[in-house]
């Protein structure tokens, strides 16, 4: 079996080491790429299964590197950053990141999301059978959502998702009204086993509720979310 290929792009040396040397011991074909125009060429020359991505690079950021590439092929990015800064986080889900982690971070965890990413992108490329036309769309008031063409329109208009953000409002919608915890959506969505990253559920919520209306998915604090439909 030919191994994955995962692009790191992270102008720190010693942290690009680390992290190439520990996904090589994972099993990946990893190359490495320093600045943001070396990155977008590195992944047109050895087009990768999965990109680290720093988000502070020389030449252009992170979040330009992952605008480029995303626009001509997509493909899972799990993105780096030294700031608990939300409005990056938010900007980086926005241009098609998957994920993220802030530095410092443990290489474990690290493997962990890319591994997570890669089962992900396997399993929505595995083709599905054929849905009959009546179930290929969920209808809830003005939300519809067309499974097999992946499109999302709220009141006729519509709403640019990305990948992530689809897959999480399929599976709310799987279970409308029902309140479901992030560590479940972690594991469901993403695949993860364990908790770590509940801020990236919220991220993402933020993004489905900017596109979507504020009103369409309900908090239930200290446990999770539900999409509110009309009954």
């Amino acid at each position: 079996m030919t191994a994955k290929r995962v692009l790191v792009v992270e102008d720190e040396r010693t942290i690009a080491e680390a992290v190439a040397a520990r996904l090589r011991a994972e099993g990946f074909a990893v190359e490495v790429a320093s600045d943001g125009p070396g990155a977008v060429e590195a992944a047109r020359r050895t087009p990768p299964d999965a990109i680290v991505l720093d988000v502070m690079l020389p030449g252009f950021d992170g979040l330009e590197v992952c605008r480029r590439i995303q626009a001509e092929r997509g493909v899972p990015v799990l993105m780096l950053t030294a700031r608990d800064d939300e409005t990056d986080l938010l900007i980086g889900l926005a241009v098609g990141a998957d994920d993220y982690l802030t530095k410092p971070f443990s290489m474990r965890e690290l493997t962990a999301r890319v591994h997570a990413l890669l089962r992900r992108a396997s399993r929505n490329a595995t083709p599905a059978e054929p849905a009959p036309a009546d179930d290929s769309t969920l209808r809830f008031g003005d939300l519809e959502i067309n499974l097999a063409e992946r499109r999302v329109r709220r009141a006729g208009v519509e709403a640019k998702l990305t990948p992530t953000e689809f897959d999480l409002l399929v599976h709310l919608a799987g279970r409308p009204r029902t309140v479901l915890p992030r560590e479940r959506l972690l594991a469901d969505v993403w695949g993860w086993a364990d908790a770590s990253g509940t801020r990236t559920v919220d991220s993402h919520i933020k993004g489905l509720r900017r596109k979507l209306g504020a009103d369409l998915i309900r908090t239930v604090h200290g446990v999770g979310y539900a999409l509110e439909v009309r009954r």
